[in-house]
């Protein structure tokens, strides 16, 4: 059986809840990557959701965990990188179906905004949910139409 590797990533604000949910994944028996930042000084969150992109795209990582303040600035950093559908979730009822109909292959959110338990909560409907394909996949390729025509 092969384990899941996820790469996670995040800016100055968001450490803690790295290291949270880091032992979470692990605890789920998940590989986990940590990209940083790992300081608590001020940085930029595009250059980590570039990071946790990028490895995603590459393969080197199955999936990705990206976390700023909001969620929403790391987001679209990650967004910036082809072939990735990153989402920010709040609840987990979002992250569920971010994964069922968007085949999302990023999940962001907000350490400003969610707790840990709740991140936790967020990542377990996200990790168990799985992309439901038929019709949702015309709209998947409908995203990579965007992209090529962009």
């Amino acid at each position: 059986m092969t384990v899941m590797k996820i790469a996670i990533g995040n800016d100055h604000s968001a450490v803690d809840l790295r290291e949270a949910i880091t032992a979470h994944l692990k605890e789920r028996g998940i590989e986990v990557e940590e990209l940083g930042t790992f300081s608590r000084e001020s940085s930029n969150y595009p250059e980590w959701g570039e990071k946790v992109a990028r490895k995603v795209v590459s393969g080197e990582a199955d999936l990705g965990i990206a976390i700023c303040g909001t969620g929403i600035g790391i987001s679209i950093a990650c967004n910036k990188v082809k072939g990735i559908r990153a989402a920010v979730c709040s609840e987990p009822y979002s992250a569920k179906l971010s994964r069922q109909h968007n085949d999302s292959n990023v999940l962001c959110f907000g350490a400003r905004v969610v707790g840990s338990e709740l991140a936790k909560m967020i990542v377990d409907e996200w990790l168990d949910a799985e992309f439901l394909g038929g019709r949702h996949q015309m709209r998947i390729d409908m995203f990579d139409e965007i992209v090529a025509r962009n």
